[in-house]
């Protein structure tokens, strides 16, 4: 598979494109040719002053509309995180002349799980908390750290980037409320999008079950790998592991077939 072309990443969650932290300049380092774009969401980063979509389908708009601007054209190789790699699934479901491949992290969609795996029950109260919370950025931002790491270097570096982050583009109540209704009501195609696929998830993931992920390289028949110890947050908690999957894969040119579970290396 060619590993040219434009790579979007997309984030998750009230999360915006700084969140990606230096896992660019590493995932360039593995994958050659790799030209990378990171476009916020309306409601995150800099575009924190607009309305999130209140459906994965028209944040697939914004993303499309944002590239076409940086004069960015497809198609497009996908990658994505949680709530992103729903928009990639919708992306490449609606648009699939635009999409070469979608890697799809730690996510999870109807029809392959139910509500109480794709969302942990044991973190509802938090994510509400996040969701409503007046706390302080610092406050806010260490829970969300609590929720999608599993072992960040330099703690709290990335804390103090976050609440940072936080500060200068504050991601509204109504905006978080919106991005959580279109992920809770977001149901995958009935068919699998036509382009090679790679599913990676995290043994560890205490937001969404790995499960989900199973169960969608299942029904999908994609390509798995999984981290044995990191949290949702995989890029963040071993973004050189991601990048060797996804070099791996792509030098392989296979976009079918379970590959084994793998260890960190």
């Amino acid at each position: 598979m060619s590993h040219s072309g434009n790579w979007v990443f997309l984030r998750g969650l009230m999360r915006e494109s700084r969140h990606w932290g230096d896992f660019p300049a590493v995932f360039r380092r593995h994958v050659d040719a790799a030209d990378v774009h990171v476009p916020d969401l309306p409601g995150n980063g800099r575009l924190h002053m607009q309305d999130s979509p209140m459906r994965v389908s028209g944040m697939v708009e914004c993303y499309r509309r944002a590239l076409a601007a940086q004069s960015a054209p497809p198609p497009y190789h996908l990658l994505a995180l949680s709530l992103g790699a729903m928009t990639a699934v919708e992306w490449a479901h609606r648009y699939p002349q635009e999409v070469r491949s979608c890697v799809l992290i730690n996510t999870s969609m109807r029809p392959f799980s139910p509500f109480y795996r794709r969302l942990h029950w044991r973190v509802y109260p938090e994510v509400l908390r996040l969701a409503m919370a007046h706390a302080d950025a610092q406050a806010r931002e260490r829970l969300v750290l609590e929720l999608t790491s599993r072992g960040a270097a330099a703690v709290d570096a990335t804390l103090a980037a976050w609440t940072a982050y936080q500060n200068e583009y504050p991601v509204s109540r109504s905006n978080a409320l919106r991005q959580l209704l279109a992920a809770a009501r977001y149901h995958a195609p009935a068919q699998r999008p036509p382009m090679p696929m790679l599913v990676l998830t995290s043994a560890a993931d205490r937001l969404v079950d790995p499960a989900c992920s199973r169960r969608l390289a299942d029904a999908w028949k994609t390509a798995l790998f999984v981290h044995p110890d990191a949290g949702h947050d995989l890029p963040l908690d071993d973004g050189p592991w991601v990048a060797r999957r996804i070099a791996t894969w792509l030098d392989a040119g296979q976009d079918s077939g379970r590959l084994a579970t793998q260890q960190t290396i």
